[in-house]
């Protein structure tokens, strides 16, 4: 079988399946979801894909860790071992993430391997797109004002464009490992989505919709959504994925947004520079979204 190392918070969650799912349709064999880092985990929301996506995940036992990795199972080992050092040490089926771009290597696995990662490419699942968004099919109903605003969604030609702040603004170590989007960004991705789309209506998503209304003038009908939180913020993901066009920010969680939208004809803009540090991210951006 195919085992995945779950970490992070859901859209990491998202591309570590993904990998993890087009590697066991080729190789014909199961998926299993290591979990077991989330024991003890206090960031975020925790293991997530089963309560957005439903129930349709199998959750690795550690007999079939230990079935994979043998003695390099314990999580401890597991812990060493990945680090670059111990690599010569590792069991055949231990595979790191050796970097950020996509890895040609993963198409040699055997069936039985443990992905450890996080594999930010669609490189890794673009072959298995439709069934990969049949997974990411959102379970629970969409209630209250949520509902409101797809309706709103769906009477015009709208563009979701998300401005992450949070804590890479205010941690400055996550500050200098992924910096922000400038204003200057934000204003240049209007212009152009204003250039292609027909009557744009700006829906904006954000951890902080004070900073960007203040800050971020829009010369184009638009409204703010501000109320999805906590264990509801995954609803914001799936407003923008209703969207009919996205202006994304450095942020997985736009990513995700824009790629699971169905639109055919929709124009998807992005971040030119990904990170503040030096980061090969040739493979992130997918063929026909337009870098800013």
């Amino acid at each position: 079988m195919i085992i995945t190392q779950l970490m992070g918070g859901l859209v990491n969650q998202m591309f570590q399946y993904a990998a993890g799912r087009g590697l066991s349709l080729r190789k014909n064999t199961t998926l299993n979801l290591d979990v077991s880092g989330f024991a003890n985990y206090g960031l975020h929301q925790g293991f997530e894909l089963q309560r957005v996506f439903g129930d349709q995940f199998e959750i690795a036992s550690l007999m079939s860790i230990r079935k994979v990795l043998g003695l390099q199972s314990h999580a401890i080992v597991r812990r060493v071992m990945s680090q670059n050092f111990f690599a010569s040490f590792r069991d055949k089926g231990f595979i790191i993430e050796p970097h950020f771009c996509y890895w040609s290597g993963i198409n040699d696995l055997t069936k039985d391997c443990y992905l450890s990662g996080y594999w930010q490419s669609e490189k890794y699942f673009g072959d298995i797109a439709p069934q990969i968004r049949t997974d990411f099919t959102f379970q629970l109903p969409l209630e209250n004002q949520n509902s409101e605003i797809v309706k709103q969604i769906n009477q015009v030609n709208a563009v979701g464009l998300h401005v992450r702040r949070g804590d890479y603004a205010n941690n400055p170590k996550t500050t200098a490992t992924h910096g922000l989007c400038s204003l200057d960004y934000y204003l240049l991705s209007i212009k152009r989505m204003a250039d292609q789309v027909e009557r744009p209506y700006f829906f904006i998503f954000s951890d902080d919709i004070a900073w960007v209304r203040n800050n971020l003038k829009i010369n184009f009908p638009h409204q703010y959504v501000s109320h999805n939180h906590g264990l509801e913020s995954y609803n914001d993901m799936r407003l923008m994925s209703v969207c009919k066009h996205q202006i994304i920010a450095n942020s997985s969680f736009s990513w995700w947004g824009a790629w699971l939208n169905a639109n055919t004809d929709k124009v998807v803009i992005a971040p030119q520079k990904w990170f503040s540090i030096t980061t090969d991210t040739s493979d992130l951006i997918p063929p026909g979204w337009i870098k800013v």
